[in-house]
């Protein structure tokens, strides 16, 4: 079943009254907060080696002037202050700082990257600071024993890497894995998952596995030595620069190994246009975001949605990167949190508002849905497999699945 945007814009309405009528007595002590206007803090690589993420916090801050140009939340304006850590998490933790005690923001959403939210996990935590639906999938994001102000959103890597890794033993149950993966949690929660989904297999069946750091030139050695293994099956765990240097390096030594992209660089416009679409022809990812590398082609109302707000709030966006997707739709999740928080914007309220979501987003795969609970922090569970045909990408299988 799928959800449109009026359908969206109907489910968040309706929590108005809550709002409505109240702004006279509306409470403008919380950080961050007055009576005309949210600050609302965002971090993001604008610059280095990551900044192809750099559209989301574009798209994201389009998608609340799209909410102030139709009369903000509860006649609040959305104050939208987004700086760059250039993918270096001193630098996140700087920002993060010059954010809560100068800006004194409400609450930080959608910062991204796994060593970024982690350098400022524990700050924002003993601030108590809201630290809100983080663009990774590591599991200490989901902690919420420990860290109960931080909250992510997407599926975790754990769970991606059992996604492919149960789907290696179904199609290629003898067949042998090469691992390219970045040295830190986020590589390491992948290869967790894969460990696991290969269950008493991953011994026999992970035969090479190479890393590598952000900061590195160039990954071409590591592929050359993935290959020498004589594995039939490639898995990447990289940011986008390095996922495109690893399709295109493998390509050019002949390599032809069955490739599995993890989702966080299965872009068609950022990499896989700079790995080489025919390089990247049968490569198998998996996402929770709709595929939009042909988004003008569709005639699904979701999609005329998301282009005409593209068209009037971010017009110079690469309509087939998915990232922006994921920036229209964090707003989305933002912009409900905020309407059902009511007049009550208090940083506890916010928590309270986050941890009890379920909903919908239009630019989700159909099946996969938004739900959190005060001891279920993570968001979004399920994730639709997906193969690249050479132009864009085909399902596998007719619903998203859980790892």
């Amino acid at each position: 079943m799928t959800i449109s945007r009026r359908e969206m814009m109907a489910s968040l309405a309706a929590t108005m009254p809550l709002v409505t009528g109240k702004l006279a007595i509306a409470k403008d002590s919380s950080p961050g907060v007055t009576t005309t206007t949210i600050k609302v803090g965002h971090i993001g690589p604008y610059s280095g080696p990551a900044s192809a993420y750099g559209t989301m916090g574009r798209s994201l801050g389009a998608y609340f002037d799209k909410v102030n140009a139709e009369g903000g939340i509860g006649g609040r304006k959305i104050q939208f202050i987004s700086l760059d850590d250039g993918y270096n998490p001193s630098k996140t933790v700087e920002q993060a700082r010059k954010l809560v005690e100068q800006e004194q923001v409400l609450f930080l959403a959608g910062t991204l990257g796994t060593p970024q939210n982690a350098a400022i996990q524990k700050y924002m935590n003993a601030r108590k600071v809201p630290q809100l639906f983080l663009s990774s999938g590591a599991s200490r994001f989901s902690n919420y024993k420990d860290f109960p102000w931080t909250i992510g959103w997407q599926p975790s890597f754990e769970t991606e890497g059992r996604i492919y890794a149960r789907h290696i033993l179904e199609q290629m149950p003898n067949a042998k894995i090469a691992i390219l993966m970045q040295n830190d949690d986020f590589g390491r929660d992948y290869l967790r998952g894969i460990e696991d989904g290969l269950g008493e297999k991953p011994t026999a069946a992970i035969v090479a596995r190479q890393t590598y750091e952000v900061t590195d030139p160039t990954i071409d050695s590591q592929i050359v030595n993935l290959k020498g293994s004589g594995a039939n099956v490639f898995i990447i765990v990289a940011s986008p620069k390095f996922a495109a240097q690893a399709i295109k390096k493998g390509a050019e030594i002949g390599w032809s190994a069955q490739k599995y992209l993890v989702h966080v660089s299965n872009s068609t416009g950022a990499v896989l246009s700079a790995a080489g679409f025919e390089n990247a022809k049968g490569l198998i990812s998996a996402a929770y975001v709709r595929d939009v590398s042909h988004a003008k082609e569709s005639t699904e109302p979701e999609m005329q949605d998301y282009l005409a707000f593209l068209q009037k709030y971010y017009p110079d966006a690469d309509k087939s990167d998915y990232v922006n997707a994921m920036g229209y739709s964090m707003g989305m999740l933002v912009e409900k949190v905020l309407r059902q928080a009511g007049d009550d914007l208090s940083r506890q309220n916010i928590m309270k508002q986050v941890t009890n979501l379920s909903m919908r987003l239009p630019m989700l795969y159909p099946g996969v849905e938004v739900k959190t609970a005060p001891d279920d922090y993570v968001a979004i569970k399920k994730m639709q497999l997906i193969r690249f045909n050479g132009a864009t990408y085909d399902k596998i299988g007719d619903q998203p699945i859980a790892g």
